[in-house]
């Protein structure tokens, strides 16, 4: 008989043999009919029942899933466990293979062994899974395991005997562990300190600096959160004030204030003033965090609590320039009400502004006054001025005079706007007999430096 050795052969037969060609994935959605004719009558066989079933105890019980097929080296009768929709002893189907490339090609190399062709019940069972790292936490990134260990370790030894320490004796907390400037001890302690019962435990303390990640901020973030008040997204200058305070009282290059309060607090309005004049650039008295960050006013503290002598920390804090700026402002405050008008302003620098350009300031459309008295500029609003004065070459003086010429508030200066600031200064030349500028050389030099698109426009 011809049957027998044809089954011998289909019994030896390599499994993956059997598989349908492999078809691209159009193709195989035009044949959508008879791949699920081919799948059903696959399903219905009982050997099918037995083998979904056994699969469905394993996964339950958490039993590694492994349905691949076989080898070619192994008989056909005992290389599978899937039920079989062909004539008795020959080799059943394999699952559908990955479009990928052909599993054949891939176990030649491998010899004989497993084949490469997996349950997509094991990937189900077995899923990759990529952890991605925690990257936002609420209040902070947490402090790492090293350096938390090793800020505990110093406050274990400044809390001492497990008591907690009063606001004089919390100064060296503010310095040597969180690496402040030291004249933010009293603001620091009072923030911690919430019952104001006049002590600071080293539990309050941990928790206040290293549970609520203080620990891990930078220092413009540190200080930021410090001053600020409770449900607050920005500073103001009141938050400032009790930072000015202790620095009068403990600063060796401010002690000569002792017995003169009335200078004490001038100087302490003076460097608040000086501070939002540089860093508030949107002006509204709201700090925000970007701007301190954006400021070169945590450079300028750290120079301040290293250094004795207060003139040498320039930025803000000389006692020197607030000496220039208060004297000056006392001076054409000819009645001491605290208040300038226009006369007064007009004989500042020897009478170097014009009356139409003082007229503008007033108009206050460079900066709206503080002072709340109708026609009269107060001590904040000199210092705003005077700043501006000064340093002409700051962003915040060049905002300030630009709105000064720009009449119309386009944004553009044009030849008639700077030429009606200019028609009495050279009228005071004409005055003084001196050899009068055209302003149509001035012009000149102007756009040859500034190059505009429009030469009538800066």
């Amino acid at each position: 008989m011809e049957v027998e050795p044809a089954r011998r052969d289909a019994a030896v037969l390599d499994p993956e043999l059997l598989q349908l060609p492999e078809l691209a994935p159009g193709a195989l959605r035009e044949n959508s009919i008879i791949a699920d004719a081919l799948y059903s009558q696959w399903l219905v066989l009982p050997e099918t029942a037995k083998l979904v079933k056994s699969l469905i105890e394993d996964a339950k019980a958490g039993t590694t899933l492994n349905v691949a097929g076989t080898s070619a080296s192994t008989n056909a009768a005992s290389s599978s466990s899937l039920p079989s929709m062909f004539p008795a002893g020959s080799a059943p189907p394999l699952s559908p293979r990955s479009t990928s490339g052909s599993p054949r090609v891939m176990r030649r190399g491998s010899g004989a062994g497993p084949s490469s062709l997996g349950s997509p019940l094991k990937l189900v069972s077995e899923p990759v899974r990529e952890v991605i790292p925690q990257f936002y936490f609420k209040n902070g990134r947490p402090p790492p395991k090293d350096l938390k260990e090793q800020c505990l370790s110093r406050i274990d030894h400044l809390f001492f005997g497990g008591e907690g320490l009063q606001i004089q004796e919390f100064r060296s907390v503010t310095k040597d562990i969180c690496k402040l400037p030291s004249f933010f001890s009293s603001v620091l302690f009072k923030k911690i300190d919430i019952a104001c019962t006049g002590t600071v435990s080293r539990d309050a303390f941990v928790e206040y600096w290293i549970n609520d990640n203080k620990i891990t901020m930078d220092m413009a973030s540190q200080i930021f959160e410090i001053l600020r008040k409770p449900g607050y997204n920005y500073l103001t200058q009141d938050d400032f004030k009790p930072v000015l305070k202790e620095l009068l009282a403990t600063h060796p290059g401010l002690e000569f204030l002792q017995g003169t309060p009335e200078f004490q607090e001038r100087y302490a309005e003076t460097v608040i003033y000086r501070i939002f004049y540089s860093i508030n650039r949107s002006g509204n008295g709201h700090l925000t965090l970007r701007e301190l960050k954006r400021g070169n006013l945590i450079a300028a503290l750290q120079q301040l609590d290293e250094e004795e002598d207060i003139n040498k920390v320039l930025r803000y804090f000389s006692y020197e320039h607030f000496y220039v700026i208060y004297c000056k402002f006392w001076e054409l405050d000819t009645d001491h009400d605290f208040l300038i008008d226009k006369e007064n302003l007009i004989r500042y620098g020897n009478h170097s502004l014009t009356y139409r350009i003082v007229d503008r300031i007033f108009t206050q459309i460079p900066r709206k006054f503080t002072s709340m008295t109708e026609g009269k500029m107060g001590y904040e609003d000199f210092v705003y001025f005077i700043l501006s004065e000064e340093d002409k070459s700051s962003e915040p003086s060049l905002e300030y005079w630009f709105k000064c010429i720009d009449l119309d508030g386009n944004g553009i200066l044009t030849k008639n706007e700077m030429q009606f600031f200019y028609e009495e200064q050279l009228h005071r030349m004409e005055c003084m007999a001196q050899e009068p500028v055209l302003f149509e050389d001035i012009l000149c030099q102007m756009i040859d430096m500034i190059g505009p698109e429009v030469d009538s426009q800066t």
